[in-house]
């Protein structure tokens, strides 16, 4: 059998993009926003549109880690009736659809609730590629970790630039597909500071052998996803798609995903 991290289906999703010449272009949407069939049909549309990776998050009732934005739709979905259970109708109508891998990125606590195998088991039933898990260490993931070798399942854990070495070098080690790297894990500060701690961290992970690294700051325009794409494989944008969904229906969706992927192409040296 093929080792998780030489099988990873996001990790070719990158390579092929830069084989291209461009960077990743990695897009989070909430499942279920404004409501199950429509973030189906959202999802396709951002991959219709230039995102090599989709990243979706099935709605929680505690969003720790999440701003204004995806709080706001994630609450309308919940209060729209999701249940976790809909994550995996969602994704096999995704990846029935589009040739792009689909990543789930979930709070830790609901997968502890529906059971490790089983969410796995039916992750990858539904055609899923993997996992970002925001709220839990790879020391704390034992159960995780080998679900995810015996499926073949990417695992992607997340590294800030508080992450001390020896903190990486585990992230970097259990992670397949790519290293979420964020800038803080607080309050966002001035752009250029987040875009010196981003490419510090980004530095410091390539030394601990990370193959790859995307980077999510709030990135919200094509200058911004090209100025990542410098130092960095993958940019992840949420929040602006959320908004472009929002404010312009799958359309605005649409136009809004063509824009950032204009801003993926190589610059030349």
């Amino acid at each position: 059998m093929t080792s998780p991290a030489t099988a990873s289906r996001v990790g070719a999703a990158i390579d092929a993009a830069e084989a291209a010449g461009r960077g990743a272009f990695v897009g989070y949407l909430p499942i279920g926003y404004p409501d199950l069939r429509t973030s189906i049909e959202a999802a396709v549309t951002l991959a219709e549109n230039g995102a090599d990776v989709l990243e979706l998050g099935p709605p929680y009732s505690d969003p720790v880690m999440d701003g204004t934005v995806i709080q706001e739709a994630t609450q309308a979905a919940l209060a729209g009736g999701f249940r976790l259970r809909d994550t995996f109708t969602a994704v096999r109508e995704i990846a029935r659809r589009v040739d792009v891998p689909v990543l789930v990125m979930t709070y830790w606590n609901p997968v502890l609730q529906y059971g490790v195998d089983r969410f796995a088991d039916d992750l990858l039933a539904a055609g899923g590629a993997g996992l970002i898990t925001p709220d839990i260490t790879p020391e704390a993931a034992p159960e995780w970790i080998a679900a995810s070798e015996r499926t073949g399942l990417d695992r992607v854990f997340l590294a800030a630039p508080t992450s001390t070495d020896e903190r990486l070098e585990l992230i970097v080690r259990h992670s397949t597909g790519f290293v979420y790297t964020v800038s803080t894990m607080g309050i966002t500060g001035e752009r250029a500071q987040l875009d010196a701690a981003a490419r510090t961290l980004v530095a410091r992970l390539r030394e601990h052998g990370a193959e790859h690294a995307c980077v999510g700051i709030g990135i919200s325009n094509a200058d911004q996803v090209a100025g990542v794409l410098e130092y960095a494989d993958g940019a992840i944008v949420g929040t602006a798609l959320v908004r472009a969904l929002r404010e312009g229906g799958l359309e605005g969706l649409g136009e809004t995903a063509r824009a950032l992927a204009a801003g993926t192409a190589r610059r030349a040296n």
